[in-house]
């Protein structure tokens, strides 16, 4: 039998019962501790973390009721309740050890022992172990993915040859395992574009971890990306499993790294380059296999040269680059989004006539979008929800940040009356907030006779 386990806590007060378990057991485990006194197991569990812990029934207090055994157990178990445990006991105890299985013991061994019954049972313990670990595991990613699930992603949509350019990357990239930073603004896609990489990995069956690393604080920092110990602070009331370790097997993907600190940075780094975390309040190293996916809004190498950002940090997580282009870079894509977001809402809302009008299209083309997919996404939604008739028209695409309004004023050394006609009305309906019914009575005509020139003009 190979070494298969981390670390073992044998409590006995009889040095002799310790040293032999000690000797047997040695062979298979990398760090075994001893202890006479049960008055430390709370001290010991809570500042290490044990594959299996060999418990004596009766101690220098109580030799033969079995009492003081069952009580340590049950605080054991108040403090890990996974824990593995093998009560160590006499023949005449047998009755008792058996029913502390109802209390949770795992088994239990008779002294003295036979060597092979001991290291048999020792072998299954440890099963049991990985078994709980694994299934805290599965539950821990259950429960990032339901959270996952509750948001709506959708598939990325793109024509144009600059989104050409960003899916002949994604291919060629996500079948490795190398490292990918993903550049662009506010509501290009970054995460969806690193769903994609996940997909299309040899990971795609395991995974993805998300992690918005502007929504965690520095004091949270550490326990949620590594997991921290029962009793390792105040409100620390069970074991916590970090999004590192939910991640390993699978892709984890960090959004918006440029927020963290230099002081967390280094901490990233770290494990890193290791490989591995220690959850806060345990000294146990645990490894990790992830596939790292970061995402930022910012330059990072302008952060570098301005000491915000660590360059050895950006050499870690930049393996491939990908650039994901602003929606007002392609034009080409603009409608073909539109679209796809009108047949979603469409659904959503029951409104299966709804199309886009001409001169609306020309409004969607003409804007700039700062906000990019996302701004166009909401935009569309918007526009189902309010709009009155069965084709969108450009008075139900209300821009409040429209960058083009500056641009196209018309000033008064203009003599062209359709343009002086059209730029009053685009100030009328943007005073009153896109509100026509108002805007119509600014101008002294009917709601008809606006949409009728709005409809003119292209408003």
């Amino acid at each position: 039998m190979k070494r298969i386990c981390e670390r073992v806590l044998i409590v006995d007060d009889n040095e002799d019962v310790l040293l032999a378990a000690k000797l047997l057991l040695k062979s298979y485990v990398k760090t075994i501790h001893t202890e006479q006194d049960p008055e430390v197991i709370p001290q010991l569990i809570n500042s290490e973390s044990y594959d299996v812990i060999f418990l004596d029934m009766n101690f220098t207090q109580d030799i033969t009721s079995g009492q003081e055994g069952i009580f340590w157990l049950k605080e054991i178990l108040k403090i890990d309740s996974s824990a593995v445990v093998i009560l160590i006991t006499a023949y005449g105890d047998v009755e008792t050890a058996v029913k502390t299985i109802k209390e949770g013991a795992t088994d239990f061994i008779l002294k003295p022992w036979q060597n092979e019954k001991f290291l048999a049972t020792f072998a299954s313990a440890v099963k049991l172990r990985e078994s709980r670990n694994e299934l805290n595991l599965i539950r821990s990613r259950q429960k990032h993915l339901s959270a996952d699930l509750d948001t709506k992603f959708h598939d990325i949509i793109g024509a144009s040859s600059l989104m050409k350019e960003v899916f002949a990357t994604i291919e060629k990239v996500a079948k490795t395992d190398a490292n990918v930073l993903i550049l662009g603004e506010n509501g290009t896609g970054k995460e969806l574009v690193a769903r994609a990489i996940h997909r299309q990995s040899h990971r795609a069956d395991d995974v993805f971890i998300n992690v918005d690393m502007g929504a965690i604080s520095s004091s949270l920092f550490e326990s949620e990306l590594f997991g921290h110990s029962k009793g390792a602070f105040t409100d620390a009331k069970e074991n916590h499993t970090g999004r590192f370790e939910t991640a390993s097997g699978g892709t984890i993907f960090l959004d918006e790294i440029s927020n963290l600190s230099l002081e967390l940075q280094v901490k990233l780094l770290s494990v890193l380059q290791n490989r591995s975390i220690s959850r806060v309040g345990s000294n146990k190293v645990i490894p990790i296999d992830i596939r790292l996916v970061c995402a930022s809004n910012r330059d990072l190498n302008q952060m570098i040269n301005e000491n915000s950002f660590r360059q050895d940090l950006m050499y870690r997580i930049n393996t491939v680059e990908i650039h994901i282009p602003p929606l007002r870079d392609r034009a080409e894509d603009i409608l073909l989004l539109a679209e796809y977001f009108l047949e979603i809402y469409k659904r959503k809302y029951n409104k299966p006539r709804l199309t886009i009008g001409e001169t609306a299209v020309k409004k969607i083309l003409h804007h700039t979008w700062p906000g990019n997919v996302r701004e166009l996404q909401h935009s569309i939604e918007r526009c189902v929800i309010l709009g009155e008739s069965d084709i969108l028209q450009p008075h139900d695409f209300f821009f409040s940040a429209n960058e083009e309004i500056k641009k196209e004023k018309v000033t008064l050394d203009s003599y062209n009356l359709d343009e002086i006609e059209k730029e009053v009305i685009r100030e009328v309906i943007k005073k009153n907030k896109g509100n026509i019914t108002k805007a119509a009575t600014d101008l002294g005509l009917t709601r008809t006779s606006l949409y009728r020139r709005m409809e003119k003009f292209g408003l």
